[in-house]
């Protein structure tokens, strides 16, 4: 793959030499790598609104414990404690 320059100040270039460094990493390769979750996160974040928009719809939680027999009871108790 092709490599370019990026133009970032030097308190930056600083802070992700310091990041990459305590992972044992280049700079490269921790930026590589922080692309990597971001994209993750972002995949995580779209499955989770279609998650809640499809749960959302009427029927839908119902038509999941009849096929599937709803969840275990303890996931339905919210009386406790996180």
């Amino acid at each position: 793959m092709a490599e370019t320059t990026v133009k970032v100040d030097t308190s930056t270039r600083d802070t992700l030499q310091g990041l990459a460094a305590a992972e044992g990493l280049s700079v490269k390769a921790y930026l590589a790598k922080v692309v990597e979750e971001k994209e993750q996160e972002r995949a995580l974040q779209t499955a989770t609104a279609a998650f809640r928009r499809a749960i959302s719809e009427p029927g839908v939680m119902d038509a999941f414990d009849a096929e599937f027999g709803g969840l275990p009871s303890v996931a339905h108790d919210t009386s406790r404690a996180a």
